[in-house]
């Protein structure tokens, strides 16, 4: 459940908002598929997958709003759409009389195509997080955490970032 919400923490800028649609896509598929195909399991009761959603979603809601309160803007952290899918999910589990090698398939598979769907106007609709960082600064951050320029080709000759490869750089 921690590593959805994490991945539900994701920087969605403009630039890379593709890139960033693909990974969270997949994170977010693979979490809701393994965490309630594992609690499916384990109870053997079809609709233990939207129980397991669900949780995940008021989690979400209990985070969103923890930032919220440190003074970041609403759409800070996205909550994904996880309740449909999983219920396709408890309904595939259902279906084929509680199969758990067709519902890790045929409900795996059918997580992994809904997701992203379910999803897409939920991420488009949040605000460009560049321009949301340096809208909102926060006043008690660190001096080791405060946002600064980059300041890109600045020691392109030294030793160090040379010997270091060009990630140092």
């Amino acid at each position: 459940t921690l590593l959805t919400i994490n991945a539900g923490d994701y920087i969605f800028y403009t630039d890379w908002a593709w890139t960033s649609f693909v990974v969270f896509s997949i994170s977010q598929s693979t979490m809701l598929a393994v965490g309630a195909i594992y609690y499916m399991l384990f109870t053997g009761v079809p609709g233990t997958a939207t129980y397991y959603a669900t949780i995940m979603t008021i989690y979400t809601w209990v985070a969103k709003g923890a930032w919220f309160a440190l003074g970041y803007p609403y759409d800070f952290i996205a909550v994904p759409v996880w309740i449909p899918s999983a219920m396709l999910l408890d309904l595939t589990y259902w279906a084929t009389r509680r199969n758990k090698h067709a519902a890790i398939l045929i409900g795996g598979t059918l997580i992994g195509l809904s997701i992203p769907l379910f999803n897409m106007i939920n991420l488009l609709l949040v605000r460009d997080p560049l321009e949301v960082a340096f809208k909102y600064p926060q006043p008690t951050l660190p001096p080791y955490m405060t946002p600064i320029e980059p300041q890109v080709g600045k020691f392109y000759n030294s030793p160090v970032a040379l010997g270091a490869g060009a990630g140092a750089v």
